[in-house]
This record gives structure tokens, C-alpha cells and sequence, in this order.
């Protein structure tokens, strides 16, 4: 008794003073965290963000990784978002100085690329108003500066003047057709054709107003109609120069030259596109567009079975000590580490097993989901038929009618999901929003179902689900340069790559041969013995 009344004093000190140092943690805490609001925050690729946070409006369905199949329901409740709770607070977060740097690096380069797009933009735009506006100036200024001593031209020059503002019209709309478009994205470098053709139509405004400047403005020059003649020459010359660039710019690259293949890092997925003669950061461009249209979303869930089978495979292999004078240990570690290669060598049929069974599971589920699917929409039917009996106002709204039968499918198609993997790339109000629009449209229930039974495009999921913030080319060669037999280079964001190789497209010879129709008649002769 006395030792265990020992015991107890003892333990109930320890206790007390374990929770006065626990509450004077908690005061330096809080004191720490109240100085340290400038903290550096680091959001997750699939985390919700600022931008679109995700646990305002739509339920956080993740699982982790390590679950899959039929075990994921039991860390997560079957009601849509009603049981999910955004837990807030202060985190530790450890940066190293090398990682400070690149976040500030990072943030320096986000900045310059801004301040050369509208550097670009500006420039730009002082060169198209210089080149609009220099032929009116070559047509005002002696009108203004020596009208007295000019020569009437009559009605030629009318003509002229009506030539050159249909050209200056139909260059203006020119100009905005191929040069004023929104644009796609933000390159690296400048396209190397769009500076050559800025510089060439600067250097011949600048021709043109010097030799105006020399010829026309010092002499005063009293031919009115050479005058109108010469600027009516400027205008041809820029819309020959904008023909120019239709070429370099737009026909040039239609036809297909190369043959790209492009590797996700992650799941394998492969595409192969043909492409014309572009630079590499506008061949990665059109990759970027042609992957957000062709490859499925990345889905990293699907990547957690195989990391959890290895690190299981690793877990049980264990490495012993052979070498050495022989004892009976060796003998026993031989027999162990044939045992473990056995094990190694009976992974397959783990693997083919596991891969049966996640094919049986999703084949019962997918079956649910299907009977579930068709009794809700059969459901959907008797109540359009009640509903033409009833009177108008008791008729019920499309987006009610869905959220009515929604709960009969929700638990069917959550299950299916899950054990697809599919979870998170699908939200409560992105599948009761397509359930209304097959409603209305007046769909079957296999059209409202194909969105859910295959992976889609990445462009049909929410922009949360798949936009990366920024890509970064990668390549050797200089990302201004053309395409090349052999190109190696590679787009990375943050979660995953595209490995993209470039092979030129073959030269075909195409040979005739003449094929003499005569060749083709035969005679049949028929012997008049035969029984025919």
C-alpha cells in the first residue's frame, strides 16, 4: 500500500507539472504566432487554395492514398459534405534558405515575364499607330506647311485619296485579325518572326520618312499628286509586308513536318501529334492546348496501389551478412534470404490477385450504379407523367426534379468512384448540376453515366481539379530554335512532366505503274465433250 500510494503522489506530480509546462507551451505558442503573421504559405497541388478555395462551396471527398476499395467509405461518411469540417490553425513550417531564394526567384521571374508582355504589348502598339498614321501625316503636312504653292490635282488625287484609305482600312483590319488577338498564353522568349517583322516595317517607316523628310520637306515640293502617289506607295508596301507575315506566321507551319511523342512522367499516358515548322516554345504551346483537349486528368490516386505494394515488398525483404567464415548462422541466413527471394518471386500472383479482385469490385459497383442510375430516371418519367395531369402550379422545376432523385443514386455512385479512384475529380454540385442538364435535354441515363464510368479529357473537370499554376520548358536547345530530327525537351509542372521527342516525318516517293487493260481479258474455251 505504501509503495503504491508512492506511486500515485509521484504520478500525480508528474501530471501537474506536465500541464504547467503544457500551458506555458501554449502561451509562447500563441505569443509566436501572433508575431509571425508575414509566414511564408505553401499551398498543396490538390489542397484548396485562395484562388478557389474547396471547402466553402464543394465537399472535400480526398481519401488517403494508402486506403483503397472497399475500405475507404469507413474513413469517410456516405452524406455529401454534410459531416466535413475545415480544421484551421497555426503550422510550423521549416524553409531552408536555398528554398526561400526559390520562392523569391520564382516570384522575380513571374514578375519579369509580366513586365516583358506588356513591354512587348506597348511596343507594339507605338509601331502599328507610327505605321497607320505616317501615310495620313505624308498627306496633311503640305497642306498645312506650303498649302499657297501647292498644285491642284483634281480629280486624280480624289481617286488616290480613295484608294489609300480603302488600303488603310483594309490594313487596319488586317492588322487586327492576325496581330490584336487575345493571347493564348505567356512564352519564355519573343517569337523571333514577329520581332523580324516589327523591325522590318520600323525600318521602312523610317526610310519612308526620311525620304520624305529630305525630297519633300526641305524642298517643298509643289507636286501634290507625286506627294499623294508616294504615300499611296507606303501603303502598298505595308500591306506586302503583312502578307509577309500571313506566310511566316500562319501558313508556314500547316504543313505537318514532325512527329511528336508525348510521355506523361507519371501514369505513361502517350500521345503522338504531327506538327509543322514552329519553335520549340510554340510547339510546346500547341502540345500544352492538344493536352488539356486529348489526355485524361491526372488522377495521382491510381499511382498509391503500386507505391503501397512496394513498399509492402520492401518492408518484408531483409538483408543478412553471407560472407565470412562458415557457422551454422550463415546456413541459417542462406535459408532465410532463399525464403525472402521465394517471396519476391510470388509477387506476381499478388499482384494479378489484388488486380482481380479491384476488377470484381468494380464491376459490382459499376453494376449498383447502373440499377440505381435507371430506377431514378424511370422515377423522373412517372413524375413528367403526373405532372401533365396536374395543374401548372404544382409543376416541379428541373433543378428540383434532380435534386429529388439525387440521394437515390448519390450512395451508388460515391461507392463507385471510391474504388475507381475517381473521388476527387467529382463534386456534389458538378454531378447535380450534369444531372439537371441530362433532365432537361431529356437524356438517357447511359449519357448521364458516361461521364462517370470512363475518365474524360482534362478539360471537362473544374479548374481547380487540373490547372497548374505554370509550366516550365525544359531543353538543351535554345527554345527560340525550330524543330529538329532527334528534339528532346519536356514540360514540368508541379505534379508531373511531359517527356516530348520529336522525329521528322519520312519522305515518300510515290512511283506509277501502268497496267494495260488488255492484260486482264482471257478467252474460256469449252471442249464439247465435257458434260456441260
Amino acid at each position: 500500500m505504501d509503495t503504491e500510494s508512492t506511486h500515485s503522489g509521484y504520478s500525480n506530480r508528474s501530471n501537474r507539472h506536465g500541464e504547467q509546462r503544457r500551458r506555458e507551451r501554449r502561451k509562447l505558442s500563441s505569443k509566436d504566432s501572433s508575431r509571425s503573421e508575414r509566414s511564408v504559405i505553401i499551398n498543396s497541388p490538390y489542397g484548396p487554395t485562395q484562388a478557389s478555395p474547396n471547402h466553402n462551396s464543394e465537399p472535400l471527398l480526398e481519401v488517403p492514398t494508402s486506403v483503397a476499395g472497399d475500405e475507404a467509405p469507413s474513413l469517410q461518411d456516405d452524406n455529401w459534405g454534410e459531416t466535413t469540417t475545415a480544421v484551421t490553425g497555426t503550422s510550423e513550417l521549416s524553409l531552408s534558405q536555398e528554398e526561400v531564394v526559390g520562392l523569391g526567384k520564382r516570384s522575380e521571374d513571374g514578375l519579369g515575364q509580366g513586365c516583358r508582355h506588356y513591354a512587348s504589348l506597348a511596343l507594339g502598339l507605338c509601331v502599328g499607330l507610327l505605321v497607320l498614321a505616317t501615310p495620313l501625316a505624308f498627306l496633311v503636312l503640305p497642306a498645312v506647311l506650303w498649302p499657297a504653292r501647292l498644285q491642284a490635282c483634281g480629280s486624280a488625287c480624289e481617286g488616290l485619296f480613295l484608294s489609300v484609305s480603302c488600303k488603310l482600312l483594309i490594313l487596319l483590319l488586317a492588322v487586327w485579325a492576325i496581330f490584336l488577338r487575345q493571347a493564348r498564353a505567356s512564352l519564355p522568349r519573343v517569337c523571333v518572326y514577329r520581332a523580324l517583322l516589327a523591325i522590318l516595317t520600323l525600318l521602312l517607316t523610317i526610310s519612308y520618312w526620311l525620304f520624305y523628310g529630305v525630297r519633300i520637306l526641305d524642298s517643298q515640293d509643289e507636286d501634290y499628286q507625286g506627294i499623294v502617289q508616294f504615300a499611296v506607295s507606303l501603303v502598298d508596301s505595308l500591306l506586302f509586308v503583312h502578307y509577309l507575315a500571313i506566310v511566316l506566321l500562319e501558313l508556314r507551319q500547316l504543313q505537318p513536318c514532325y512527329s511528336l511523342c508525348v510521355i506523361r512522367s507519371t501514369d505513361g499516358e502517350t500521345r503522338y501529334y504531327n506538327l509543322g515548322q514552329l519553335s520549340i516554345q510554340r510547339a510546346a504551346l500547341s502540345l500544352l492546348e492538344f493536352y488539356y483537349r486529348d489526355f485524361p486528368v491526372h488522377n495521382p490516386a491510381l499511382l498509391s496501389a503500386s507505391k503501397h505494394r512496394a513498399a509492402k515488398h520492401l518492408a518484408g525483404l531483409k538483408v543478412y551478412t553471407v560472407d565470412g567464415p562458415v557457422n551454422p548462422v550463415g546456413g541459417q541466413s542462406r535459408a532465410m534470404i532463399s525464403a525472402a527471394a521465394r517471396r519476391r518471386d510470388a509477387t506476381h500472383n499478388e499482384l494479378y490477385y489484388e488486380e482481380a479482385d479491384h476488377d470484381r469490385r468494380v464491376r459490382k459497383r459499376r453494376a449498383r450504379l447502373v440499377v440505381a442510375v435507371e430506377e431514378a430516371f424511370m422515377h423522373v418519367r412517372r413524375m413528367q407523367q403526373e405532372e401533365q395531369k396536374a395543374s401548372p402550379g404544382d409543376v416541379m422545376d428541373v433543378r428540383e426534379a434532380a435534386l429529388a432523385i439525387f440521394p437515390s443514386m448519390a450512395r451508388a455512385l460515391q461507392k463507385y468512384l471510391r474504388t475507381t479512384r475517381r473521388q476527387h475529380c467529382h463534386s456534389m454540385e458538378s454531378i447535380q448540376r450534369h444531372l439537371a442538364f441530362c433532365l432537361t435535354h431529356n437524356m438517357s441515363p447511359k449519357a448521364f453515366l458516361e461521364a462517370y464510368l470512363s475518365p474524360g479529357p482534362t478539360l471537362q473537370y473544374g479548374r481547380e481539379r487540373w490547372m497548374a499554376g505554370q509550366w516550365t520548358l525544359v531543353s538543351e536547345a535554345a527554345v527560340t530554335s525550330g524543330l529538329k530530327e532527334h528534339t528532346a525537351f519536356s514540360l514540368r509542372c508541379l505534379d508531373f512532366s511531359l517527356a516530348v521527342t520529336v522525329k521528322s516525318i519520312p519522305y515518300i516517293q510515290m512511283t506509277e505503274e501502268y497496267v494495260d487493260p488488255k492484260s486482264h481479258k482471257f478467252t474460256l474455251s469449252l471442249q464439247s465433250e465435257t458434260s456441260v
